[in-house]
């Protein structure tokens, strides 16, 4: 087969172990997130701010065709932007919007000053991560504590050169994204073209859960995977609802990592409701919510073949795929196989759509992907 080329709507830089003592006071250093694994690799402990949890360490299942041995190892290039390339190169992935990972962690931070600290220092050491090639599209961490310091630092990290901002599925507090004082943050996005990305599994995470909602026992890492795609559908929810779209038509955002053949059902979902239950909807919306969801939404999906059903069958042309590198659940390794299987019986223009031209039209300018090879 020959090799098909495809942008990722959904990947991962991996932060230096001392970012944070090199770029912050050390009294502020020390309350940063931090992860220390166990001696057998089984086990890994959060530190934040104070706060502590552990969770099992992800391992693949894959195992090397060639070599028959586990492909647990992380990819070369998970630390080093420039050797990266070689791996996006070898698994026919081109551009890429790139979400932070021990960062991801900072939206558990309780301190306002501590996350725009935090915030600011990520951010100056990811632009220049994303400056060694424009393949690259990293994501501004946003400080969600305070509505002005989430403003401003949208207006700073677009000043320095990022053209996306992290933020997660819920803020922390007790303002929800459907809450009005967001509104000067919904502005600075606006004003300075910046797409959102909600990557899944990013609600503020408390000591004693370590998930919003956790089960345990028979079937609990089922239904934690499950339950992890919901949060960003009803962030994107919440802002169709709230009407962000009428007054921002050209903001737009990605969902990250979380299918997306939930996109037509919640556009119908909201149709109906809107229809149907009009005497108590407010505000009023200048179009149906499915108009705003099919314009201003995308998502990003691994492996999912309703996903691609979700473009070719249900008309959302803001479908993307996405690799997840260089996490193990993602398809580093298999990436090529992956693309096949999902790509080689659509249509060429469908499958070009998402593959390439949807990201492409979220981040114009971006080099252009090589020729698919016969």
């Amino acid at each position: 087969m020959g090799k098909i080329w495809a942008n990722s709507g959904d990947s991962h830089l991996v932060e230096p172990a001392d970012l944070f003592s090199t770029m912050m006071p050390a009294e502020l250093a020390t309350r940063m997130p931090r992860s220390v694994k166990d001696p057998d690799g089984q086990w890994e402990t959060i530190y934040i701010d104070g706060d502590e949890f552990r969770r099992r360490m992800p391992r693949s299942s894959l195992v090397d065709p060639e070599t028959g041995q586990s492909m647990d190892e992380k990819a070369p290039g998970s630390n080093d932007p420039h050797l990266r390339l070689k791996d996006l190169d070898a698994e026919g992935i081109w551009a890429e919007l790139v979400y932070p990972s021990i960062g991801i962690w900072a939206h558990s931070i309780r301190d306002p000053k501590l996350l725009a600290a935090g915030s600011a220092a990520i951010n100056n050491w990811a632009i220049e991560y994303q400056k060694v090639s424009a393949r690259y599209i990293c994501t501004a961490t946003v400080p969600t504590l305070d509505v002005d310091d989430a403003a401003a630092e949208v207006l700073r990290a677009a000043g320095l050169g990022f053209r996306a901002a992290f933020l997660p599925v819920v803020p922390p507090g007790e303002k929800d994204w459907n809450d009005p004082v967001w509104e000067p943050l919904w502005r600075a996005l606006n004003e300075t073209g910046t797409v959102i990305g909600y990557h899944i599994g990013t609600e503020p995470h408390e000591a004693s859960t370590a998930n919003g909602v956790y089960y345990r026992g028979a079937g609990g890492a089922l239904l934690n995977y499950m339950e992890t795609t919901f949060g960003g559908q009803r962030a994107a929810a919440k802002m169709v609802a709230t009407g962000v779209f009428d007054r921002y038509p050209d903001l737009k955002v990605i969902v990250s990592e979380g299918g997306a053949t939930w996109g037509p059902f919640i556009a119908d979902r909201l149709d109906e409701a809107y229809r149907q239950h009009a005497s108590a909807v407010r505000p009023r919306l200048e179009k149906l919510p499915s108009e705003y969801l099919y314009t201003n939404v995308y998502a990003s999906f691994q492996h999912d073949r309703s996903a691609v059903q979700a473009c070719v069958a249900m008309g959302w042309n803001n479908v993307c795929w996405g690799s997840d590198y260089p996490h193990f659940e993602g398809t580093y390794g298999h990436t090529q196989k992956t693309l096949h299987e999902l790509f080689d019986d659509v249509e060429p223009v469908a499958s070009r759509r998402i593959r390439i031209d949807a990201f492409q039209e979220l981040f114009p300018g971006i080099p252009d992907a090589p020729a698919d090879e016969a």
